[in-house]
């Protein structure tokens, strides 16, 4: 797995940890029920669905009438304009006819409201747009809710990292324990003059490594306990959380799903992906057929300001056609064309590589099944070998260096079985995001 949380020295530089800061114990099902609501990529994954959403209802024009109004005041000696207002403001006489006055107008004000109305009647290209609009929208909820499963899938890892921080923390405070021991009894034998300088400083080197593997060991937990801070979206300051159950030394082998299902809702996502697509490119061919929209106005005149003393009305429909423009439109239907073609082979791909990663992921969880059961093992008679030579130092028949090495190779062992079961918890669990 790349997803692998060590404790072994050298992997953090961050500073020591100190325990001055506000311990909060956290049950795994409270983080995943808070962490819906609070985290970023959350939020900002039901913000673009709510974008696409907003965008969807746009096409609500299709069907709508658009109602605008407008008031427009001119002053004008243009012979035409001024004949023409005259006329919309039914003022017109006689002598207005005169060619002198036609030609050399005095000056005029003329003031207009209009109120306008379109309605769309028949737009075929317009119906398709809607329906990729659509089948975005349904893409990106989708997509939402399987960043939800995603983080929670964060959150489940991130609290089994923290068990697996803490429980370094207490089998490393064991061996410190274990070693300051050693340190004593070796001490008292060099006192007597059973074993040399060398032994007493051999065993002090491994106090001092047990020591410092203990400190890194609480650096990992305020590690952890920021990262699920991040998830949750909070102030790191001064917090350490701690989980409410320790991590287990063993595991539960249960039969799990390897085919990744097809409602999977990250490739029905990528499916109506691929539809908008589809509905794009329809529409670009749509694009060819006329249009037929209605329109109608209510338009007012009077030489005073928002006057109303004239008025009359336009109702009319149009059918438009675009025949040619230039193969702007048949360019745009063939990039339509090819981006449909290009969604369709994503699709398919994701597919693949889903199902590539799900079986992947069930084979490393076999592996880890396997190195569970090994670790364990190696655990037990690391522990019996140590048990034996320490007894056996005890009565003078093994050398310090001897005591040392099988002290060190049963903490060794036994962190390892540690990480072996995270690994495999962890494992198990991602294979079950893969095919849920």
């Amino acid at each position: 797995m790349k997803h692998k949380f060590l404790i072994t020295i050298g992997i953090f530089s961050c500073s020591l940890l100190g325990y001055s800061q506000d311990t909060i114990t956290i049950a795994k099902k409270d983080l995943i029920e808070k962490v819906s609501q609070a985290n970023l990529q959350i939020q900002l994954a039901q913000k673009t669905y709510q974008a696409s959403k907003a965008e969807y209802q746009q096409s609500n024009a299709l069907f709508l009438p658009s109602i605008a109004a407008s008031h427009t005041a001119i002053s004008t000696t243009n012979p035409l304009m001024a004949f023409g207002s005259k006329l919309n403001q039914e003022i017109l006489t006689a002598s207005d006819f005169d060619p002198a006055l036609l030609n050399d107008p005095a000056k005029i004000q003329n003031f207009a409201t209009v109120i306008s109305v379109q309605q769309p009647l028949l737009n075929v290209d317009g119906l398709y747009e809607r329906k990729a609009a659509k089948a975005k929208m349904i893409a990106y909820q989708l997509q939402s809710e399987r960043t939800v499963e995603y983080i929670q899938l964060e959150v489940s890892k991130a609290y089994m990292q923290l068990q697996l921080a803490y429980k370094a923390v207490s089998v490393l405070s064991t061996a410190s324990a274990t070693a300051k021991a050693n340190l004593k009894l070796v001490e008292n034998y060099f006192k007597q003059g059973l074993v040399q300088k060398t032994d007493v400083l051999n065993v002090q080197i491994r106090v001092n490594e047990v020591s410092n593997q203990f400190q890194y060991a609480k650096s990992n937990i305020q590690n952890a306990s920021d990262y699920l801070c991040f998830l949750l979206n909070e102030d790191v300051k001064n917090k350490i959380y701690k989980p409410s159950d320790e991590l287990e030394n063993s595991i539960a082998v249960t039969a799990t799903a390897t085919q990744v299902p097809q409602s999977r809702k990250d490739i029905q996502a990528m499916v109506q992906s691929t539809s908008a697509y589809q509905k794009l490119y329809m529409s670009s061919k749509m694009n060819f057929l006329p249009r037929l929209n209605a329109f109608g106005s209510y338009e007012m005149y009077d030489q005073t300001l928002f006057g109303t003393k004239a008025n009359g009305y336009i109702v009319g429909a149009q059918l438009s056609w675009n025949v040619f423009d230039g193969y702007k439109s048949i360019g745009k239907m063939a990039k339509a064309k090819a981006d449909f073609q290009k969604a369709a082979l994503e699709s398919e791909q994701y597919k693949k590589q889903s199902q590539l990663e799900a079986s992947k992921t069930n084979r490393q969880l076999q592996d880890a099944e396997n190195k569970v059961k090994l670790s364990q093992l190696a655990f037990e008679q690391s522990k019996e070998a140590y048990r034996i030579r320490q007894n056996r130092f005890v009565q003078g028949l093994e050398k310090t260096t001897d005591l040392l090495q099988a002290e060190t190779q049963m903490i060794q062992k036994e962190l390892e079985q540690l990480q072996a079961v995270f690994e495999y918890n962890f494992t198990k669990q991602y294979l079950q995001f893969l095919t849920n």
